[in-house]
């Protein structure tokens, strides 16, 4: 039998599958989506089996199959097919579209590990060599160019010369979690003998067998040594004496293990939910591939009809998978999902450990759950017989991936949905304009939801001029209706929200006297000023530097921070607002584990009069004492170099808005603007989709942009300017003579950030509606450059529908 395997080395001349035999003690063993090691060149690497077959093209003696590493398979046949997909429609190797497909922990490490050779003795080597052998027969690679990196060239001659052997190690990152439990050695009737042999001398051992004659149980040692107030050695001596047995066992890692759910039932549907959710249920029934465009406004109930349709999958005996775009609000989806499915739920978002997500991942693998919710790679869970797929959040951006594999959750689940014949229900309150334009061409099945359940009303909106705020004197960044409302709110114990979609203190530090704004030295971008750290600090390469007290231009010590971030705004409502209560929820304060739960708990308990935050809080919360929404920069996304700009900006304040009024008590919003008049901002305060889809689209169709053309961007970047440029241009010009003429290919142009992390950036952008031949120029464009981009000094990245264009 022979194996064709996709191997772990991401090139051009590699992303192929290579044959290799099969061992003959493995023949029954080896299935289709297994991970197995195999000698490729003189290193050995990890491989994924894609097919088993009796055939070779091969005219050399196969190398067998040096090692198995999963005892089932990783990767479905679906999964499979699904990998070869995607290296095709996104352009990248197989194999990057497998790593993506399993947990970070299974993915493959690599060691390299220098051994003597054979009747070579110690002083036949040179002494710089000899001195690493002299107490210990292996040493890694890591090791001397780490510590020795002079040295290198020495320990390649003595490989060449066959004195020293190498080996590769193959592992991967997968710990699974052991714990010592004891149990009784002895029938539950001997304990009263036991004791009694043990005698009065030692009471802490009586104590523990009387333990074990009412609770008979296994018991992890350490919740033993809690419980009885015990040690170690008392535990050890009861084990060295017979009676008790230890033993290692392998435990499942459960992020939520600490939380109780509260179990919740299905709530009864009004008619318009009812009229929603009957096609989807009908699809369900008829095991039918419907894509389904769930238009429904903020408060609308969405989750329910998720959880009911999910509910009636189940039943069916099938399974669910739900996508939710941040972090911050799988909290919430998570409780309402534990709470109707209990244990038949898996998570999986980036906010877990390594080790968490592998044990989720392997609760889907082993069929111990029906239902997974998570972030984009939640896409790829490993289930067999989908009955239905939800992505919350359609509209999204973080659905997109943006390095490789460049997919996008919405066409992985699409191709999911056909082919397990299965609804796919992708949900928003402000569906992208792609995805209602398919809507309305019925492409997919639109079911719009355009009222708030129990007929709550959307919150009333003022949209504020901070022209006009400047005019009257008003520096402060709250406008006077703000600071009103949240003091109103202060007084009558009510809640608020404020949104802005910058963290850090202020935006930019800028000399007042020569206009000096001091920039990363590795990027063309301002450096952003974190008061906590008083520190400046890149936020596209991480770069960091102390706050300068003079301007490295003119020495002027007249520098000034502009623009307000999250911390300056924290910091100045403390000052307005004497004794207020603020969560504040952005990059910096959600680092640590599980702090995206904290502190919506500690706002939910209310303990916190203002949840304070970034994009994180714009979206999905729910909290019913939430009145008063103030959004503090409405057009910090509207001027950005993107023609999305416009409907994020619309789609960002929508969903902001929504948070406002979702219960008992009625909603206010107050927007500050410096650009009142523009239609995403009216149209938002007017909680108006369709007017906005209308004009917008309008401006797309004058403009050639999505969905009335499709978009491939082709970024280029190297150290050097004068390479990436030629790089460009030739790209360009061979683009501009192959396509059709019904085809735009615009630039080359700097990037809107021009240089990231030491490399220059140019970009070229191409337009079209039909175009058969561009994958194949695409990748003829990598093969040409392929030397250069593999010594990484050249990078091209194609991105066939880019969601952003910096």
């Amino acid at each position: 039998m022979i194996a064709k395997i996709i191997v772990d080395v991401p090139s051009g001349q590699t992303d192929r599958t290579f044959d290799y035999d099969i061992p003959e003690e493995w023949g029954n063993t080896i299935e289709i989506g297994m991970r197995v090691v195999v000698s490729f060149g003189p290193r050995k690497v990890q491989g994924f089996v894609v097919e088993t077959t009796n055939d070779t093209t091969a005219n050399k003696k196969l190398k067998p199959i040096s090692e198995v590493l999963d005892p089932a398979p990783v990767l479905t046949q679906e999964l499979v097919d699904l990998g070869f997909w995607l290296s095709q429609r996104t352009l990248c190797f197989q194999i990057s579209a497998y790593q993506a497909m399993i947990p970070a922990a299974m993915r493959a490490s690599y060691k390299k590990v220098l051994r003597l050779s054979m009747d070579i003795n110690l002083d036949q080597l040179p002494i710089e060599v000899s001195r690493w052998f002299t107490h210990r027969e292996a040493i890694t690679w890591d090791e001397i160019t780490e510590t020795a990196p002079h040295h290198i060239r020495l320990f390649q001659q003595e490989i060449k010369k066959k004195r020293i052997d190498v080996s590769y190690h193959v592992k991967d990152h997968v710990t699974k979690k052991k714990v010592k439990v004891v149990k009784l050695a002895i029938e539950v009737e001997q304990i009263d003998e036991a004791i009694q042999q043990i005698g009065e001398r030692a009471k802490k051992q009586q104590q523990i067998l009387a333990y074990f004659q009412e609770y008979p149980d296994p018991i992890s040692v350490t919740h033993l040594i809690e419980r009885l107030e015990t040690t170690r050695s008392t535990i050890k001596g009861l084990v060295a004496k017979g009676y008790l047995l230890e033993e290692e066992i392998e435990i499942s890692r459960d992020p939520y293990a600490h939380k109780t759910f509260s179990e919740t039932s299905p709530l009864p549907l009004t008619p318009m939910q009812q009229k929603v959710i009957n096609p989807i249920y009908d699809t369900i029934e008829k095991k039918k591939h419907t894509t389904f465009l769930l238009h429904g406004v903020t408060g609308s109930g969405k989750t329910e009809i998720y959880l009911q349709s999910i509910d009636r999958v189940l039943r069916t005996g099938k399974e669910a998978i739900v996508l939710v775009p941040e972090i911050s609000l799988t909290p919430q989806m998570v409780d309402r999902f534990k709470g109707r499915f209990g244990s038949l739920v898996a998570v999986l978002h980036s906010g877990l450990s390594k080790g968490e997500k592998y044990d989720e991942w392997r609760k889907i693998q082993r069929n111990d759950v029906k239902v997974v919710v998570g972030a984009r790679s939640a896409i790829f869970a490993p289930f067999e017989n989908l009955g239905i797929i939800i992505i919350d959040e359609e509209h999204e951006g973080s659905y997109k991936q943006e390095e490789n594999p460049r997919y996008h959750a919405r066409d992985v689940a699409i191709y999911r949905g056909e082919y397990h014949q299965c609804p796919v229900v992708l949900g928003s309150a402000t569906p992208s304009l792609e995805s209602y334009a398919r809507a309305k061409k019925n492409v997919y099945h639109l079911l719009p939801l355009l009222q708030r359940v129990n007929e709550l009303q959307m919150p009333s909106v003022e949209i504020v001029d901070m022209r006009e705020e400047l005019r009257n004197g008003n520096r402060s960044m709250f406008s006077t209706v703000l600071f009103q409302k949240l003091n109103d709110r202060l007084e009558k114990g009510e809640q608020s929200v404020l949104f802005l979609n910058r963290r850090g203190y202020s935006t930019f530090v800028m000399c007042r006297d020569c206009g000096y704004v001091v920039e990363c030295q590795h990027c063309d971008i301002s450096l952003t000023y974190h008061r906590t750290s008083h520190s400046l600090k890149c936020h596209y390469c991480g770069h960091q530097e102390s706050m300068p007290s003079k301007c490295h231009s003119c020495e002027s010590e007249h520098i000034r921070f502009f623009g307000s971030g999250t911390q300056k705004v924290e910091e100045e409502l403390t000052k307005v607002l004497p004794g207020v209560r603020v969560v504040r929820m952005d990059v910096d304060t959600t680092r640590k584990k599980g702090a995206h739960e904290r502190l919506l708990q500690t706002f939910a308990s209310g303990q916190a009069d203002i949840l304070l935050g970034t994009q994180m809080i714009a979206k999905g919360l729910d909290f019913p004492k939430v009145t008063l929404v103030g959004v503090l920069a409405a057009d910090s996304i509207l001027h950005i170099p993107d023609f999305r700009a416009s409907e994020r900006t619309f789609q960002l304040l929508t969903q902001v808005s929504g948070r406002a009024g979702r219960h008992q008590l009625p909603g206010e919003v107050v927007i500050q603007s410096y650009t009142p008049e523009h239609y995403s901002i009216t149209l938002a305060g007017n909680h108006d989709f369709l007017s906005f889809y209308e004009r917008e689209m309008m401006v797309r169709k004058q403009h050639g942009y999505p969905p009335f053309y499709f978009l491939t961007l082709i970024t280029i970047s190297h150290q050097e300017l004068t390479k990436v440029i030629a790089v460009a241009e030739k790209i360009t010009t061979f683009l501009k003579q192959e396509l059709s003429n019904q085809t735009i290919v615009l630039g080359p142009i700097a990037s809107p950030i021009p240089r990231i992390k030491d490399r220059y950036r140019y970009q070229c952008m191409i337009k079209y509606k039909t175009e058969s031949k561009l994958s194949t120029l695409l990748k003829e464009i990598i093969v040409y450059f392929k030397r250069e981009i593999s010594q990484e000094q050249l990078m091209i990245s194609i991105d066939m529908n880019p969601q952003m264009l910096m």
